[in-house]
């Protein structure tokens, strides 16, 4: 794959590249390294398929990826008990592999290395240079449904940054919502005579209630290994206002899931109400907005899709992982 495709296959579906002349150089280095960091805290969910199928696109144009299973920021952000963490990161890693990611990916726990001396001397140190007001910005995203604010709040954007360092990192993913501390690390690293990482932000997909985030916690996801059943009962449910686009989940999940393999969808009507059809993303888009396509009549023509498309990953758990 030559340097142009890799570019195009990286930057496509992203928010944003920073910066895009920036990841030509990496692409350019001997085997570059991406990282991508998750809390292990519950249910892998389609919002967390959306950045793991962007390093799997990272994977094929030739990054070593690294998974990130941080534990300690888990625990940080209120998420259970340590040991309780450590067994939901092996759930978590079963289901990045089953979603496609290849057997040389490396999976980390955040607590294997994240009480070493030269990582807390470098925490320190970020600690110096950071104010609080930029530390609490940076979290806003990620800690803004606590209702009793913690300490623990500011010391995670730091060790996050310095997961960075420690993982040798040359590229950093994540959603929207990682941008504050992504930049965090660029603005502050070579502060610490370190390289900081490109940064790649990915859409958030919208909860199934409508909120701003699918979420484990909010029980507003369809899990990447749901039943048949529970993703038709989910889907049934979810929030898709009619001839609306902007922040309707089920259009999302179109266009994140089913269009990024697929050139048309086909939705299948009863005869009475016009029959089947056969159409591209924009085609979807604006028959939708028109009103021709009843809501209904989506989320019964994406469930289907969504039940084909996750079959390899239910397979996948079936065989390799029970609780």
């Amino acid at each position: 794959m030559d340097l142009e495709k890799k570019m195009e296959l990286i930057s496509e579906g992203t928010l944003e590249v920073i910066s895009p002349e920036e990841l030509e150089k990496k692409l350019n280095k001997k085997n570059p390294v991406a990282y991508i960091g998750y809390e292990p805290s519950g249910k892998i969910h389609l919002g967390h398929a959306i950045t793991v199928m962007k390093m799997i696109d990272l994977q094929k144009a030739g990054f070593k990826i690294k998974i990130l299973l941080a534990d300690y920021h888990a625990y940080l952000n209120g998420k259970g008990s340590l040991e309780e963490i450590k067994d939901v990161a092996q759930y978590n890693k079963h289901c990045f592999l089953a979603l496609g990611l290849s057997s040389e990916t490396e999976f980390i726990l955040g607590s294997s290395f994240q009480t070493k001396k030269e990582y807390t001397d470098q925490v320190y140190q970020l600690a110096i240079l950071t104010t609080l007001v930029r530390a609490k910005r940076s979290m806003a995203q990620i800690s803004r449904d606590s209702e009793d604010h913690k300490v623990a709040e500011v010391i995670y954007p730091l060790m996050q940054v310095v997961d960075m360092v420690s993982l040798e990192a040359d590229l950093a993913l994540g959603g929207m919502e990682q941008r504050k501390i992504h930049m965090l690390a660029r603005e502050n690293l070579p502060r610490l005579n370190q390289e900081a990482p490109v940064c790649i932000h990915t859409p958030l997909l919208h909860g199934t209630d409508g909120s701003d985030k699918m979420s484990s916690s909010k029980g507003n996801f369809i899990a990447i290994d749901d039943s048949p059943a529970e993703i038709k009962k989910k889907l049934k449910k979810s929030y898709c206002p009619a001839q609306e686009v902007d922040k309707n989940p089920v259009m999302e999940m179109a266009r994140h899931f089913i269009f990024r393999e697929n050139e048309h969808i086909i939705i299948k009507r009863p005869e009475k109400f016009g029959g089947d059809l056969q159409l591209s993303y924009l085609e979807l888009v604006e028959m939708y907005e028109k009103g021709d396509l009843h809501p209904l009549d989506l989320k019964n023509s994406v469930g289907e899709y969504l039940i084909d498309i996750l079959a390899p990953v239910r397979e996948y758990m079936e065989k390799n992982y029970s609780d």
